[in-house]
């Protein structure tokens, strides 16, 4: 390895904090239904649709995009996508789509993590999403000997996947509340939980190579994460509870095609490329930006924001 090389491949380089996460591209079954899903219960804005796909989201880039393949079916037991998490911009605005849930009667499981608020939906072919409120004032999560340690702000412990007090959320709601607003500008996506086959190799990947924060790691819960800052942690957990060594999905599976990760701008997008190329890890130029696959074969896409058309 020559000099030059050894400066380009900076083993403490970590992505700017202004890089998000895109969209989740999901292949499904029936695409007429996950629309009617998605659009009708979580009130995402249809953006675009084209032969057998849609893209939504709240009204500016992609949340979400579907491909409709006939005859699809879901595989367990394989890596892939575990939960898409939607991240809301106000307690009200969850504390509104509680509200539409319940209104519904649609199946939900409100749960307090303590850094977040979260309720959790499954759509019509069984994918999960998380809709949640990021509260880091709230309390604390730490690893101690291999475990979880959940802490409120005041010092009590807690499980961090106590029910959520929806009474207390709904107050944020008014009696006559317009219950059918569009998902609102300002809605991201907050994190992407992965089913992987190996944590070491996963964190090795999007530490080590993509540049992201390192997170706490959980043996005995056989489970990690990877953020941007201490104020944007949790945005890539992976575990292996599918099992370790899983493998990928037969293709045209039901699930994750590709999520999208987002950088500032192309000197920032080449940095990583230059990483990723080192570690001799392949890569595909694609319409949206280069598209490579971790240890777990998953798809993830890398652009530039500034290669891409942020509004509608």
């Amino acid at each position: 390895m020559n000099g030059q090389t050894q400066k380009a491949i900076q083993p403490s380089y970590l992505l700017p904090a202004t890089t998000r996460l895109g969209h989740v591209h999901l292949t499904v079954a029936d695409l007429d239904r996950q629309l009617g899903f998605y659009q009708n219960v979580l009130n995402m804005q249809l953006h675009w649709r084209k032969g057998a796909s849609a893209g939504l989201g709240a009204g500016e880039h992609d949340l979400l995009r579907l491909t409709e393949v006939p005859g699809a079916r879901r595989v367990h037991h394989t890596t892939g996508l575990y939960h898409l998490a939607l991240q809301y911009a106000s307690r009200k605005e969850l504390a509104r789509a509680a509200a539409r849930l319940i209104a519904l009667g649609y199946p939900n499981a409100p749960t307090d993590h303590v850094v977040s608020e979260s309720i959790y939906v499954e759509d019509p072919e069984g994918q999960t999403i998380e809709l949640y409120l990021l509260t880091l004032q709230r309390g604390t999560i730490e690893v101690v000997d291999g475990n979880l340690s959940v802490r409120r702000a005041d010092g009590k412990p807690a499980t961090g996947v106590d029910p959520l007090d929806v009474e207390d959320l709904l107050k944020e709601v008014a009696p006559d509340e317009q219950l059918d607003r569009p998902l609102p500008r300002g809605t991201t996506l907050g994190h992407v939980n992965l089913w992987t086959a190996d944590i070491d190799d996963e964190m090795h990947f999007f530490h080590d190579v993509l540049g992201f924060m390192k997170g706490p790691v959980s043996t005995r819960m056989h489970s990690a994460e990877v953020g941007l800052s201490q104020d944007l942690p949790h945005v890539i957990p992976f575990n292996t509870w599918q099992g370790k060594n899983a493998p990928p999905p037969p293709p045209n599976s039901i699930g994750i095609r590709y999520f999208t990760i987002v950088v500032p701008d192309r000197g920032e997008l080449e940095r990583v490329l230059a990483r990723v190329r080192h570690e001799g890890i392949a890569t595909e130029e694609t319409s949206e930006g280069i598209l490579v696959r971790d240890p777990a074969h998953i798809g993830i896409v890398l652009a530039a924001a500034s290669d891409l058309k942020e509004e509608l």
